[in-house]
């Protein structure tokens, strides 16, 4: 009798464990690989060399209602299961770096967790999820990345990345419709994928924009260049010795617009005296000796937010 329920158990604990690995091996959220089921291989698509052609949110658009625009610019090539080929734009360069995977698809490259969506040897689908401290939100951050192999461009398109990488007629419209709201209303200015220039009209007025480098440390990211556009701006000669921080709404005719100082104060008459006082010089010095180009998005002008930090010497040239 003992050994008869014995042997009943061990039967449904198989049953039970074919449906496991059946409703597994049917799981559409799996890629399937030539290695382990569901565990991540890249061993089919080794040595081929991808570029990425599209980065989108969930909705199809790659531009986010602030201005961000979420730019194609990797190239990789999965030297191994465990290690990959990346591009850097800035350096100009391809890096290898580790990769480490995961299950269900996912791995771990260049500081970054992505999920495989679809991989052959002509495209590629990633991913990007969420990384907070030691857990990651497998359900994804809604923008994924996709890959066509160079020769697939090449040999089957007979196309060129840099035609695969221009912007649809989703996203033109979309910043139409921002650019519209923007120049309408300053306080729904975005950031302009081209921003805000500035040429000195004097030899004694020095302007300087905050470059942004990319590196491993940023994911090669240099798109708070124009999503957060820093000016440090000197003015020799000038009536006095001062140093302002703040913000300005840049217009699509290029007038300016006082936003906000950039620095915290002790009491509401000290703010009030400073925004006074910046304010007086971005209406005197700034808007005379500064010529001014407004950004713009898809050769669009309008409004946009930029950030300033002016210093005047009232000691001559040298």
């Amino acid at each position: 009798m003992k050994q008869n329920i014995i042997t009943f158990v061990l039967t449904l604990l198989s049953v039970y464990a074919g449906i496991i690995i059946g409703c597994n091996n049917n799981n559409p959220n799996i890629v399937k690989h030539n290695g382990e089921k569901d565990r991540i291989s890249f061993k089919s698509i080794e040595g081929i060399s991808y570029t990425e052609i599209n980065r989108r949110l969930k909705n199809g658009l790659s531009f986010s209602e602030y201005g961000y625009q979420l730019e194609p610019q990797w190239k990789v090539n999965f030297v191994s299961d465990d290690s990959v080929s990346i591009y850097s734009p800035s350096n100009k360069r391809f890096f290898n770096f580790p990769l480490t995977r995961g299950y269900d698809s996912i791995f771990n490259t260049a500081r970054t967790w992505l999920k495989v969506r679809k991989m052959s040897k002509d495209s590629l689908v990633l991913e990007m999820l969420k990384a907070q401290g030691d857990s990651i939100d497998i359900t994804g951050a809604g923008i994924y990345m996709t890959f066509y192999a160079d020769n697939y461009v090449k040999n089957v398109l007979r196309s060129d990345t840099t035609i695969l990488k221009r912007v649809g007629r989703k996203d033109s419209l979309f910043i139409k419709s921002l650019v519209i709201k923007a120049n309408t209303d300053i306080k729904k200015a975005f950031a302009a994928r081209q921003p805000v220039a500035f040429i000195s009209k004097r030899p004694s007025v020095k302007v300087e924009k905050w470059k942004v480098e990319g590196d491993l440390f940023n994911n090669f990211d240099t798109s708070d260049d124009y999503f957060n556009p820093t000016f440090s701006i000197t003015i020799n000669k000038a009536y006095a010795n001062f140093y302002y921080s703040f913000s300005v709404y840049v217009d699509e005719k290029g007038q300016m617009h006082y936003g906000e100082p950039l620095i915290a104060f002790l009491g509401e008459s000290l703010r009030e005296q400073y925004i006074h006082e910046s304010q007086a010089v971005m209406n005197s010095y700034l808007k005379y000796y500064l010529q001014i180009t407004p950004g713009k998005t898809l050769n669009m002008p309008h409004t946009s937010l930029i950030k300033i930090h002016v210093e005047g010497n009232c000691t001559s040239l040298k």
